[in-house]
């Protein structure tokens, strides 16, 4: 009676992710485009909703809720499932969609995306030959196998964007990276772009009066007939012909000077309005996110131990919390800067496809965080994986994507006062 209960919450939880996944789909992803494949809807919301799932069991397991038994048999029923759609589903119709928008081989689309899907295996496969993750006691399908190539992609995408965001965040938000800007700079600025159109506009009305002269003169020296008008017509140059080339070079250079000012202008007034916003009370509140986002970014470059397993404890769900609604933003605004009406289904399927691969991996992470009584269940069903290596391989992933955000955030920092006192 006890485990069909637990099936009940369960598979009720199940419901709501997936609701959600299709209200997200319906609302956010698609709500400027006409739905026509509800398979890409189903798909993009039953990952949604499995991937959610994985961390209300995490939950679940800290918190002691539903029995041992329960827990451990929808652990393996969803790793189960959601490896099924992100190794067997989502690449056949990532390949099935692509081949579809190809005219020459729509007749042979269902041939051809089993052709793409084999590619697929192929190279997914060939991932674990350069790491130490394949272990000679398991099947070649075993969950095992799975979860270990799924997990470096995962872990590397995860190190990426958490090294760039650690970085990023802070730059982002923290005032004191703020430039201090004033109403006088930005109008200097602009008084500069207009009074540099104004020489441009000059410029090019003094080239196309030079142009119609030298049209008007042409006319006048073909009407001259004899030798001696052949020979003045050879012999001799327009006035201001000469001038021509040099004035087009300023116009150039002028036009050039002119977009520096422009893209100034914008930064100067997006400064001020970030400014004004950290002024408020959301922008101090994100302005100590930063800090936080700081402490924690030296902390993993110089990998300084000073959290302890209770902190740990209490981040999980923080960390559940931040990352569904993290990803959910950076899908959307990525979804949006490149889709189109040809290419939404796909883009739609790679988004399902990132984002179940990110929330595995981020169990196999959040399973070091969480305290030693409460992995059990987590180690059993995940199998005999190395994870001390996917760690190692995180940390590394992130040191390389925080110091190059570093470096680049750096360099951008650095020229933006140079540019603006240049200009």
């Amino acid at each position: 009676m006890s485990f069909f209960v637990d099936s009940v919450i369960m598979f009720t939880s199940q419901v709501l992710f997936f609701g959600f996944g299709w209200l997200f789909f319906m609302r956010q992803l698609f709500k400027d485009y006409e739905v026509r494949q509800y398979v890409v809807q189903v798909v993009f919301s039953i990952t949604f909703a499995f991937s959610c799932t994985m961390f209300e069991l995490i939950i679940f397991e800290i918190l002691g809720v539903l029995s041992s038994t329960s827990r451990y048999f929808h652990w393996k029923l969803n790793l189960y499932v959601i490896l099924l759609v992100l190794i067997f589903v989502v690449p056949f119709y990532i390949g099935y969609f692509v081949v579809s928008n190809i005219r020459l081989l729509q007749r042979q689309r269902l041939l051809f995306s089993c052709v793409v899907w084999f590619t697929f295996m192929y190279f997914f496969w060939k991932l674990g030959d350069p790491f130490p993750i394949l272990s000679p006691k398991h099947g070649i399908l075993s969950i095992e196998q799975l979860i270990s190539r799924v997990g470096v992609i995962g872990v590397t995408l995860m190190a990426l964007l958490s090294g760039f965001g650690a970085v990023n965040c802070p730059y982002t938000y923290m005032s004191y990276f703020l430039r201090n800007v004033t109403d006088s700079d930005i109008l200097a600025l602009e008084r500069r772009l207009l009074q540099t159109m104004d020489m441009i506009v000059s410029k090019k009305k003094r080239i196309a009066m030079t142009r119609r002269q030298m049209y008007q003169r042409g006319e006048e020296q073909n009407k001259q007939t004899g030798f001696w008008g052949m020979i003045k017509s050879v012999t001799s140059s327009p006035s201001g012909s000469e001038n021509l080339s040099l004035i087009q070079q300023e116009v150039d250079a002028l036009e050039e000077l002119s977009r520096q000012l422009f893209l100034e202008t914008v930064d100067l007034q997006a400064t001020k309005e970030r400014i004004e916003y950290s002024k408020t009370f959301q922008g101090k509140y994100f302005n100590f996110l930063g800090y936080f986002f700081s402490i924690y970014c030296v902390w993993k470059i110089f990998m300084v131990k000073f959290w302890s397993q209770h902190i740990s404890f209490i981040l999980v769900g923080i960390i559940i919390v931040t990352s569904i609604r993290g990803l959910l933003i950076t899908l959307t605004k990525f979804f949006y800067a490149i889709s189109s009406s040809k290419s939404s289904n796909v883009i739609v399927l790679v988004l399902a496809q990132i984002m179940g691969m990110y929330f595995v991996s981020s169990v196999l992470l959040m399973r070091m965080s969480m305290p030693l009584e409460y992995r059990t269940i987590v180690t059993e069903v995940l199998g005999e994986l190395q994870f001390n290596f996917y760690h190692r391989w995180f940390d590394v992933i992130f040191l390389v994507s925080a110091l190059s955000s570093i470096l680049f955030l750096y360099l951008a920092h650095k020229q933006a006062p140079e540019k603006h006192m240049t200009l």
